[in-house]
């Protein structure tokens, strides 16, 4: 026995060591761009054209304020921040309401609905663009809020749907009928029994959908193309055309839009981890 749990010693460590390797490796990867962007978004012109790599000294603060005056960033900013707050409040009323009644309600054709729901998720985006562009032509929805924040919100819904239903299928059905003995109505449950119990799925949807729709570009590139409606990712691109011999002033550019989502998910960390691991991976 001995001599076998000392073989498996090694064995366990070598694959220790190779796990965290290729977790290292993976880290690295991902945090490469996020690097290089903040190291260039502190050079100037002549830094960035000396070497690319690792941070120069002294750090430069012009490439932020060019990137603030240049442009229109703080109306970019708002109109993410209209249009992102919009839309995902907009897409979490109607998926937590759908949600419940897919999980909790017995009604002819759910399950099929369901899967109808499920398989939006396949279809791209791309794909949707002509005839969206034609039915809000139509409908004068081009360049205006209503007609994004309702595009971004279906968009959304059904991942949300699919998310909110799993983490409703896993509350007790006693709950509910516990509820109902006492004579609430279906209106109470939901504000008094099933919304202090989904906090953190809930805010996992928020965080997801927030960060989509902040970083989206396609969507409204085609759908806003006003100045005064672009959205900060939209104006970044224009910005970059616009100073495309200065790229630290790009990148600075980039670096400002990438805060607020950053904050964001620092705040909601710990509620978005435990809405992965307590609804969003179970069937």
């Amino acid at each position: 026995m001995e001599r076998q749990g000392a073989r498996r010693r090694p064995t366990a460590t070598l694959q220790a060591i190779a796990s965290h390797a290729v977790l290292a490796l993976a880290a690295s990867l991902a945090l490469y761009p996020v690097l290089w962007l903040v190291f260039i978004s502190f050079k100037s012109k002549e830094q960035y054209l000396a070497g690319k790599l690792f941070l120069s000294w002294p750090l430069h603060l012009e490439p932020f304020s060019g990137a603030l005056r240049g442009g229109r960033f703080f109306l970019w900013l708002m109109n993410s921040g209209i249009l992102t707050t919009a839309a995902v409040l907009l897409c979490t009323a109607v998926a937590f309401l759908a949600a419940f009644a897919l999980a909790k309600m017995r009604f002819a054709g759910r399950r099929l609905f369901l899967d109808a729901i499920v398989s939006l998720m396949a279809i791209p985006i791309v794909v949707l663009i002509v005839p969206l562009f034609v039915l809000y032509t139509r409908l004068r929805l081009m360049s205006s809020y209503q007609g994004m924040i309702l595009m971004y919100a279906a968009v959304c819904l059904p991942f949300s749907v699919y998310l909110l239903t799993n983490f409703f299928k896993t509350i007790p059905d006693e709950i509910m009928e516990a509820a109902v003995i006492d004579g609430a109505p279906v209106f109470r449950i939901l504000t008094r029994v099933v919304i202090p119990l989904s906090g953190p799925p809930i805010v996992t949807l928020i965080v997801v959908n927030a960060v989509w729709v902040w970083n989206e570009l396609l969507l409204a590139l085609v759908f806003l193309p006003k100045d005064g409606l672009r959205t900060l990712m939209v104006g970044i691109t224009v910005f970059k055309s616009r100073f495309n011999l200065d790229i630290s002033v790009t990148m600075a550019g980039l670096l400002l839009t990438t805060l607020p989502i950053v904050v964001l998910y620092i705040v909601f960390q710990k509620f978005f981890i435990r809405g992965l691991t307590e609804g969003a991976l179970k069937a």
